[in-house]
């Protein structure tokens, strides 16, 4: 009877050795903002290729109008959490990686060109809408393909999974059935364009517009005037409501603050000024605290 009477404690007694063990461990709390705040650090994920919103630069470090966006949104993380200083670990993520690696938690907040979409929410949770831009596509100047109805029966390259993929594929209901290409970078779509192997490549028109008209090869290359689709990029993050909060509070000061524009220009130049959708966005989500 004794043994039995004392069953219960040496339970509990192991479980809480157990417990302290596992502390000692330094294993991080399930919460993301409990994490940062024991860990003093922001894990953000880029991207190398996708200039200007998240590209590496000469130097070496991240650069373009997202990573800035995640700088600031880190300012106002550390200054929510009161937190004395906060490190920002930089993480390089592809299209294809980039969601496994907010999932997982090897990143904290994508800050890349992903487009906020549905059936994106059934895996991962999106910021605010922080870009509102379309997809197009460029061909050799020598060839153009100027419409959309001209990607008939044409070979485009599309790196596989993108929602410039999906806008191709819906493409058939207006009888406008291309050949995919598969590329896996924009820097390997130009260049399927550019050796024949495609007859132009496709992606968000903002990208080709500082990625390929901005490079050696632009002069080679025409960027059609027509769009494939409008669409919305948003920072990505895991599913914690706690932390999107956060995240969406940063984003609403920055837009609020009027230090968006700032933030604009930095990046862009002087001469370059807002979409009014984009201008809009601003609008809508600059959202009272």
């Amino acid at each position: 009877m004794k043994s039995r009477s004392t069953m219960p404690l040496a339970l509990a007694l192991a479980a809480a050795v157990l417990a302290g063990c596992a502390s000692t461990t330094g294993a991080p709390p399930k919460d993301t903002l409990a994490r940062i705040s024991q860990t003093q650090t922001l894990t953000l994920g880029y991207r190398e290729d996708s200039r200007p919103f998240s590209f590496k630069g000469t130097d070496g470090a991240p650069a373009g109008y997202s990573v800035e966006l995640c700088k600031r949104v880190a300012s106002s993380l550390q200054a929510q959490l009161k937190l004395p200083k906060l490190d920002l670990k930089w993480v390089p993520v592809t299209v294809a990686t980039r969601m496994q690696a907010v999932n997982d938690g090897s990143v904290d907040l994508e800050c890349g060109t992903t487009t906020r979409t549905l059936g994106r929410e059934e895996q991962v949770d999106f910021s605010n809408t922080t870009w509102v831009d379309g997809s197009s596509f460029v061909s050799a100047a020598a060839t153009p393909l100027r419409k959309v109805p001209d990607l008939n029966g044409k070979r485009v390259g599309v790196i596989a999974g993108t929602t410039t993929e999906a806008a191709l594929k819906a493409l058939a209901g207006r009888g406008v059935v291309p050949v995919f290409v598969p590329v896996t970078t924009h820097t390997d779509g130009v260049a399927a364009v550019r050796d024949g192997r495609a007859d132009a490549y496709a992606t968000d028109r903002l990208i080709l517009v500082g990625e390929v008209l901005g490079s050696p090869a632009g002069a080679l290359l025409l960027l059609s005037d027509d769009y494939l689709s409008v669409e919305t990029y948003s920072l990505m993050l895991r599913r914690d409501p706690a932390f999107r909060l956060a995240v969406n509070r940063g984003l609403a000061q920055l837009y609020r603050s009027g230090e968006i524009g700032a933030t604009f220009r930095q990046v862009f130049g002087p001469r370059v000024t807002p979409a009014p959708l984009l201008e809009a966005a601003y609008i809508l989500n600059a959202l009272p605290d």
